[in-house]
């Protein structure tokens, strides 16, 4: 739902994703079509860019607190996904193209993970562990360890995840 924050912020979005469009144009001397750009993106994730139908999905919650680091950051990261599926086509999404673009055309250090505080939309989540530490699962991990859809495992000790079920649990119960 679209309040008046939300429509203020989807203004100052548009204005900045038209400069980072523009940028692109000019270094690579072609136009590029304005995406639809939506405040629908769910979770801890800042934004994602659907390349098929140009569209670029923004997480409202984070943008709320976070304004700046959207128009210097994430704003031009989605941007520089789309140019490169433009210009190169289906291509590694962080790849060299992505981080020429956003090196060479927007000047922007090409970082694929924002920093951004997500306490106001990390879910629930699941305490899992392994044989070197704890690992905090999402929901939907939790639910396909459940129906045996998934088997997670430690990318540091390489075991499978087993949720930790003793008196220090917080997670909650399904």
């Amino acid at each position: 739902m679209l309040n008046r924050t939300n429509i203020t912020n989807l203004i100052q979005i548009e204005v900045v994703a038209s400069h980072y469009l523009s940028l692109a144009a000019r270094y690579f001397k072609r136009e590029f079509n304005h995406p639809k750009i939506t405040l629908d993106q769910r979770g801890k994730c800042a934004g994602t860019a659907r390349l098929r139908d140009w569209h670029i999905r923004l997480n409202p919650v984070l943008l709320q607190d976070n304004q700046a680091e959207f128009e210097n950051e994430v704003i031009p990261h989605e941007i520089a996904h789309l140019v490169v599926h433009a210009i190169w086509g289906r291509v590694r999404p962080h790849g060299a193209e992505w981080r020429k673009v956003m090196w060479e055309v927007f000047s922007i250090t090409p970082r694929t993970t924002h920093k951004m505080d997500v306490t106001k939309v990390q879910g629930t989540v699941y305490t899992y562990h392994c044989d070197c530490q704890q690992h905090q699962l999402s929901v939907r991990r939790h639910r396909a360890i459940l129906r045996g859809d998934r088997q997670y495992c430690c990318r540091r000790c390489g075991a499978n995840l087993q949720r930790l079920t003793d008196a220090t649990d917080s997670s909650p119960r399904p």
